[in-house]
């Protein structure tokens, strides 16, 4: 038996004061607080005093880590990749795709679905599903996405991946103001993925069709986006003007400045906002060249670019939690809405990731007071801290 004991429990609407987190199997057994509950003394306790106690972190935007990249979609790849994302807090992700050639996504999300299937029990940080990025992107905002392979949006293009993935596609990105975006919205909302709006040069008005026709949040506010202007918002000024509308943001001090995450937050924090790192295959890597999706990008001084323009980050999310808390001045307890729970929300993936409840995985984070990682729980072990 594994016992975890901190300052206070936070999971979202709850929060313990001295409490008390009982691990047997892999699997919280019982969560109480230090007053009521005795200690048995054949319990290996782990005490993290002045800490919080939060639900493990899920990356709903991850393309890779450890020298791996997600389409390569191969076993030691995942287990790379989840040993990385452990270590810094991550239990969960969406394995997130490129553009690319429509037969390399189909394989790629044809052989990530069978991995999800059979997610190993162990401590590694395991997809959870997938987060199509392209091909029906906007061609003046793909970013670095390739543009020979950019598609128009098509119902029967989407099922194929759709099919492909046994359904285990739960987030796509889509840029709202290309023809057949708004059918392809209805559609795959009916089909239950949740629609991102991004890579995008949408207007105001075909932002709000785009909601209206199932959008549920914005991907990596700012970047890849029409820029805001006082006479037409864009969908910029939508995504931060809807209420209802999630919305991720890469805080990473290199993507956007301070002084643009702090009005993200204002807008939407913290019961909207959600923290990704959009992180390739050089997370916790050196300077050099890697892949994204199968073409090149150079790591150099903590930038990830190709042909000029920035191509993802090096971000983690713990890293992210304790910039949010520097750049911004909120508290933890909302910081950490931003890597869990409201991820969770959004994506409906509750009894996966993004909290703590009896008979679930024990994955779990201790964090300090101005959001540092202090250690990091999957299935009920320590595997960092």
């Amino acid at each position: 038996m594994q016992i975890y004991t901190a300052e206070r429990l936070w999971e979202g609407q709850r929060v313990i004061a001295d409490p008390v987190v009982f691990v047997e199997d892999g699997r919280i057994t019982r969560i109480g607080s230090r007053a009521d509950t005795e200690l048995p003394r054949e319990a290996k306790v782990h005490d993290f005093p002045g800490a919080i106690l939060a639900p493990s972190f899920l990356d709903i935007h991850f393309h890779g880590s450890a020298g791996h990249d997600v389409m390569e979609s191969a076993q030691e790849s995942l287990e790379a990749m989840g040993a990385f994302l452990a270590a810094h807090g991550t239990g969960a992700y969406l394995a997130t795709t490129v553009t690319a050639p429509l037969d390399k996504i189909l394989a790629a999300v044809e052989r990530l679905a069978g991995l999800i299937r059979r997610r190993p029990d162990n401590t590694l940080a395991w997809p959870v599903g997938i987060h199509l990025e392209g091909p029906f992107l906007s061609h003046e905002k793909r970013g670095v996405h390739p543009p020979d392979h950019l598609l128009p949006p098509d119902i029967s293009v989407f099922d194929r991946m759709f099919e492909a993935a046994e359904g285990q596609v739960r987030l796509m990105t889509l840029a709202p103001e290309l023809p057949g975006a708004l059918e392809l919205a209805r559609h795959a909302t009916e089909r239950g993925v949740r629609v991102s709006v991004g890579h995008s040069n949408a207007t105001a008005s075909q932002t709000r069709a785009a909601i209206a026709a199932g959008a549920t949040s914005a991907t990596h506010t700012f970047n890849a986006m029409r820029a805001l202007d006082h006479r037409e918002p864009g969908i910029l000024g939508t995504v931060l003007t809807t209420e209802e509308l999630f919305a991720e943001l890469i805080c990473d001090g290199i993507h956007n400045a301070p002084e643009m995450v702090r009005l993200w937050w204002k807008a939407k924090g913290p019961q909207r906002a959600i923290l990704i790192t959009d992180a390739l295959s050089a997370a916790g890597m050196p300077d050099g060249t890697y892949q994204l999706g199968g073409f090149a990008v150079k790591v150099a001084d903590g930038r990830a670019t190709a042909h000029g323009v920035l191509a993802g980050s090096l971000l983690t999310l713990d890293r992210a939690l304790q910039n949010l808390v520097a750049f911004t001045g909120a508290t933890v307890d909302d910081g950490l809405r931003a890597v869990s729970t409201n991820a969770a929300s959004m994506t409906g993936l509750h009894e996966q990731a993004g909290s703590l409840t009896v008979g679930q995985p024990a994955n779990l984070v201790a964090v300090d007071s101005r959001g540092k990682l202090l250690a990091s729980v999957q299935r009920g072990v320590l595997v960092s801290g």
